[in-house]
């Protein structure tokens, strides 16, 4: 298949160029036809080969044409359905272009934009190029002698979309991801280096501290700052009433005084009391979740690094937030060897007195070893414990168990429910997640399913809550609630012939 569709992509290509060259002005010529090459260089032969000659200069002409001028230096965007009538070319789908400094992180956030909306990615075209543009912002050819610009040029093919608010919408959105990509890149090195200073400074700024807090929180930050974190954000929060020195200025995203975070930092006076509490808690550090999404690189919930400042006095006088994403590495690295989850694990296993070579020891340990991650981040000493013995205590059982961890800042509730595999399927998920939102008089925002050798899956339903408006539940009656809702037909015909004829003739 290969050694006939390789041809055919070059010869669909070189056709392309032909008719470019008749398209064209005679002083573009020449760059056109080095950019057409470069184009469809890695695009699938399969794509290229199922396009006409035609379509193919249409659509080079169409971004070569948009990419022409560019004044300033954040990205050109549109979105639009081709029609033949426009640089010679037609597709039945809508095309997103966009012209932008090259950068990391782009195709990823562009993606996640496009596909928010419901919409397929079928196909995105993404050269890199060295271009030459004038004072003016117009294009003056490509790979210049010397300097030039290196430029990221996108044509994306998507889901067609005929309604032109609708493309409008898109566009907008694709211009605000862009603009936070531009924001988190030209500051992550300002705000690493404002980690780097925190953790330098932690022995001279935290009085009420031990010294094993100090270094467990220093070591911690210093890991993170070793690719473990994509910096997308930093503000400082300076608590009304204290008296601190110059804070540092806000980067990334969060240097839009605009953009909310936790919703309640900047006016802690109204938050409830115990949040408060939390807030002002003497420990260095929180380990949490935004409420917010990004649109830099993952559309997943950002994760909150905050390290509280205190004064002579031992009181909390400011938050210092960093927003980003842990990365892959800090999602399988072995939670032995992660600051702050080393000592929730060694803790854990100390406290339940187990034998390392003993059966539970071992299970406990392969608990912990692969509990949620972001949970693990983010859960007490004293929540993980009392959930590693409850996991613990369900080995070989088939039943629905409920584990609850209500976030410290009111803003949702964790929900890990183990479930027999056998009887998982979407139609159950759906219910189970019905009734923990109404459990919790919330709205189900995630959920995350793993399956292993156990013979439970295990289900992370993350349901968002409004703060101060959580009703108080029943955890023990909410799981038999669940339980109910998990039995089956076949499991209600053994349960009365049980009851009918005793348990072995019942079954």
């Amino acid at each position: 298949m290969t050694s006939t569709i390789e041809p055919k992509k070059a010869a669909c290509i070189r056709d392309a160029q032909m008719l470019a060259k008749e398209r064209a002005e005679a002083a573009e010529r020449a760059p056109l036809h080095r950019f057409i090459a470069e184009l469809y260089e890695h695009v699938p032969p399969n794509d290229v080969a199922a396009r006409s000659p035609a379509d193919l200069c249409g659509a080079a002409l169409a971004l070569w044409r948009f990419a022409s001028r560019r004044q300033n230096a954040g990205a050109k965007v549109r979105v639009y359905n081709p029609t033949s009538g426009r640089d010679g070319w037609s597709s039945p789908h809508t095309i997103v272009e966009i012209v932008n400094d090259d950068m990391p992180f782009l195709v990823d956030s562009v993606t996640a934009s496009v596909n928010d909306g419901g919409r397929e990615v079928r196909l995105a075209i993404h050269p890199i190029l060295n271009v030459a543009r004038d004072q003016s912002g117009s294009l003056v050819g490509l790979d210049p002698p010397e300097g030039g610009l290196r430029e990221s040029w996108m044509q994306i093919v998507i889901t067609r979309e005929p309604d032109h608010a609708e493309r409008e919408a898109l566009a907008a959105r694709l211009e605000g991801a862009l603009g936070d990509v531009r924001s988190a890149v030209t500051d992550w090195l300002a705000m690493r280096r404002a980690l780097q200073a925190i953790a330098g400074g932690l022995v001279s700024a935290s009085a009420p501290l031990t010294p094993a807090e100090i270094a467990e929180g220093g070591d911690f930050l210093r890991w993170l700052d070793d690719d473990n974190f994509t910096y997308l954000g930093f503000r400082e929060y300076v608590f009304p009433g204290a008296s601190v020195e110059t804070a540092r200025p806000p980067r990334g995203i969060l240097a839009e005084a605009s953009y909310s975070v936790f919703g309640g930092l900047r006016d802690l006076a109204g938050l409830p009391p115990e949040v408060q509490d939390f807030v002002r808690r003497r420990e260095l550090l929180i380990v949490a979740k935004t409420t917010h999404r990004a649109t830099v690189h993952r559309a997943v919930r950002m994760d909150a690094i905050g390290v509280r400042r205190f004064n002579e006095a031992g009181e909390v006088v400011a938050m210092q937030l960093f927003v980003g994403l842990f990365t892959s590495a800090a999602y399988s690295g072995n939670p032995h060897s992660i600051p702050l989850l080393r000592q929730k694990v060694r803790r854990t296993i100390e406290r339940a007195g187990f034998a390392p070579e003993s059966h539970d020891g071992k299970a406990l340990l392969h608990i912990l070893e692969n509990f949620p991650r972001d949970e693990l981040f983010q859960i007490t000493e004293d929540e993980l414990f009392d959930t590693a013995i409850g996991i613990l205590n369900l080995q070989h059982r088939q039943r629905i168990a409920l584990f609850v961890r209500k976030d410290p800042l009111e803003r949702f509730v964790s929900c890990l429910l183990y479930v027999p595999g056998e009887r998982y399927d979407t139609r159950v998920r759906q219910r189970f997640a019905a009734i923990l939102a109404e459990a919790f008089a919330g709205t189900l925002t995630d959920f995350y399913t793993h399956f292993d050798e156990s013979v439970l899956a295990r289900v992370q339903f993350i349901i968002g809550v409004t703060r101060g408006a959580v009703p108080p539940v029943d955890v023990a009656a909410l799981e038999e609630r669940l339980a109910e809702a998990g039995r089956s037909w076949s499991d209600r015909v053994e349960e009365a012939a049980t009851a009918a004829f005793g348990e072995i003739p019942g079954r």
